[in-house]
């Protein structure tokens, strides 16, 4: 019954909440492993409670990190709260569950020079300059990974310089891309550019795809099929390592760049928000740190004493 329950609760999240793939599956994983808990127990679900819920916080802290633990416990939440809504239980035995504290941490950015280095790591050859073109959009738009690996030519203005995204919960923005960035997708792409549309694309034999390709991916790996996210995470890795940086830099670590140097030149905030897809300010408030060195050029300016 529990299988059914997890089942109907997916559903729900796929056609009337819109979530995406990526996010159903962590919903997904989350309830499988609260399934298996349950069962081992020989309980029900509309008999869990929370004493139940408290022993099942204490077997995760066994393995789990605080924050994987939260997010955890938001799936049950989540999915107690549909199971009121559909009658099978009357109450939410895990809201009064008290979750570990997460400390926030600053997220992790590249300074202008390390960027500049990044930028200029990929070759010539084709893959190099698909590289160059995936670098130059993650950090010249600050899209997600996800947002970056579903990227089609269709979504491409050229000649309005922006992209067409569809985001967490499906939603679609526009965001505006420099030319910098474009130019390097031209370069990717064969030189078949009339009017700003894409004629034909060449897959990693060096053949030219045709025009029906312009529905697909962006981003094709070696055998000409979409680069996965797992192909994006390795390219970034490569290049970090190329150009010899102390840690591992992720699709968020450029990201977090975008917006961190879009902040200290001055951008307004909401609009960064706009441009991150963030639905709330306060998510977006994140990058309101500032560098080291600003923070002491603002402390030199402004501090009678400094």
């Amino acid at each position: 019954m529990m299988q059914k329950y997890i089942k109907d609760f997916l559903t729900y999240l796929q056609v009337e909440r819109n979530l995406s793939p990526h996010t159903l599956r962590a919903y997904q994983s989350d309830l499988s492993q609260f399934e298996k808990f349950i069962d081992q127990q020989k309980i029900r679900i509309k008999k869990v409670d929370h004493k139940l819920l408290r022993e099942y916080l204490l077997f995760l802290g066994n393995s789990s990190q605080n924050k994987t633990i939260q997010r955890k416990f938001a799936t049950i939440r989540a999915l107690f709260k549909f199971l009121i809504l559909r009658k099978i239980c009357k109450n939410n035995p895990a809201i009064s569950i008290e979750t570990p504290k997460v400390g926030k941490r600053l997220p992790k950015f590249l300074d202008e020079n390390e960027i500049i280095k990044l930028l200029g790591a990929p070759s010539s050859c084709l893959s190099g300059l698909r590289d160059k073109a995936i670098l130059e959009i993650l950090y010249g738009t600050g899209i997600r990974l996800s947002e970056l690996a579903n990227l089609k030519l269709s979504d491409i203005d050229f000649i309005g310089g922006s992209l067409k995204i569809k985001g967490k919960g499906r939603i679609e923005r526009i965001v505006p891309v420099g030319e910098k960035a474009l130019q390097a997708i031209r370069n990717y792409l064969p030189p078949l550019h009339i009017g700003g549309s894409i004629q034909g694309r060449r897959d990693f034999s060096g053949n030219s795809r045709s025009g029906k390709s312009k529905k697909g991916a962006l981003f094709l790996n070696r055998f000409g099929s979409k680069l996965s996210t797992a192909g994006i995470y390795k390219i970034l890795k490569k290049y970090g390592e190329k150009i010899g940086l102390r840690e591992p830099i992720s699709p968020h670590t450029l990201r977090h760049s975008f917006a961190t140097h879009l902040l200290n030149r001055g951008a307004d905030l909401r609009a960064i928000q706009e441009m991150l897809g963030h639905r709330n300010l306060a998510t977006t408030q994140i990058y309101t740190h500032l560098t080291t060195s600003r923070l002491k050029k603002i402390y030199r300016k402004a501090f009678p004493r400094a």
